[in-house]
């Protein structure tokens, strides 16, 4: 039988679940109050990180989901991510308008990723 491994876990949620070599994260947001391309950059990094720390890199992603505050910023948002995503890795995704869980937030990312059996 397979382990359910989860990591940065409080009473509400994990950042990260893993279930065999699929790994779940938790939506990742940026910091209040910076513009949408600086909330996507740091939304990535610590999607970079929880990938790393779980046996994951960025050319293993299987799935993004991202939520927009505002479909206007779509652009903004896109020119961050197409700079960042490995070419010839993209995963599949989908990108929607949300009313996000704080007015400054404006971007979150949920990712899931192949990563190596623990």
């Amino acid at each position: 039988m397979t382990d359910i491994i989860r990591s940065h876990t409080n009473t509400r949620m994990s950042q990260a679940v893993r279930y065999g070599t699929t790994l779940y994260l938790a939506g990742q947001v940026g910091e209040r109050g910076e513009s949408v391309a600086d909330q996507t950059r740091s939304c990535l990094r610590k999607i970079e990180t929880l990938l790393a720390e779980n046996g994951s890199d960025t050319s293993r992603m299987l799935q993004c989901t991202i939520w927009l505050a505002d479909m206007a910023d779509f652009a903004e948002m896109n020119a961050v991510w197409d700079a960042w995503v490995p070419e010839g890795a993209a995963p599949t995704r989908a990108c929607g308008e949300a009313k996000l869980a704080h007015p400054e937030l404006l971007v979150e990312f949920i990712v899931i990723a192949a990563c190596d059996n623990a």
